[in-house]
């Protein structure tokens, strides 16, 4: 019952990846705008910017390739593969509390300067970790999986 290839779970975890990659990146960008207009020049959401794309390039090496190497492993050991698989149960509940948190988290920060540096910061470096990882599910050893 909707049994699937290893091939197409790691398709959907690694889209998965590039999705909140790219809504985290574009989030932090706009709650960094929106800092810009509170205070117009002031340089803390450049700072703000530069220091979670390090610390998000540093999680992505560290942290973030190597979950993805762990899920790849574990949906080639998985057999047969369903297509729900491509994550454990517990990541999709921990997905949903991390989106309830980050949006609430930005709710909140709207018109507080330093809160919308710290929130665009810490979602700049999960969107940086997240892309800088995903590398890991194209690399030729993960397709041939």
């Amino acid at each position: 019952m909707l049994i699937t290839s290893h091939r197409t779970l790691n398709i959907l975890a690694g889209l998965v990846w590039y999705t909140g990659g790219i809504i985290l990146l574009i989030k932090g960008c706009r709650l960094l705008m929106e800092a810009e207009l509170l205070k117009p020049g002031a340089h803390w959401p450049w700072t703000a910017a530069i220091v979670g794309l390090l610390i998000g390039t540093i999680r992505a090496k560290l942290i973030f390739s190597r979950s993805c190497r762990k899920n790849l492993a574990r949906i080639a050991a998985l057999d047969p593969p369903k297509i729900w698989q491509f994550f454990k149960p517990g990541f999709f509940v921990l997905l949903f509390l991390m989106i309830l948190v980050g949006a609430a988290s930005s709710t909140l920060a709207h018109g507080n300067y330093p809160f919308l540096l710290c929130v665009a910061a810490l979602d700049l470096t999960i969107g940086a970790a997240l892309l800088g990882s995903s590398y890991v599910f194209w690399k030729p050893e993960s397709s041939a999986i």
